[in-house]
């Protein structure tokens, strides 16, 4: 089973986070987890997907500014 401590993800890079949430979906979609686990399964990949969210809002920001600067 995947970790299931869904507050340790901040430090994980965007494509460390997307692995691990395709891992997690996978094992999901397998559905051989007891509930216990999956409701475990499920919280983990709730705070991957907002760990991605919050790497893919960076870089739309970083972006964003990049173009605003070349305007000026």
């Amino acid at each position: 089973m995947a970790t299931a401590t869904p507050n340790d993800v901040s430090s994980l890079s965007y494509e460390q986070a997307r692995d691990e949430l395709v891992r997690v979906v996978n094992e999901l979609e397998q559905g051989s987890s007891t509930l216990e686990e999956s409701l475990a399964l499920w919280e983990r990949g709730e705070s991957l997907a907002r760990r991605c969210e919050e790497w893919l809002l960076g870089a739309k920001a970083r972006l964003d500014a990049a173009r605003a600067a070349a305007v000026e």
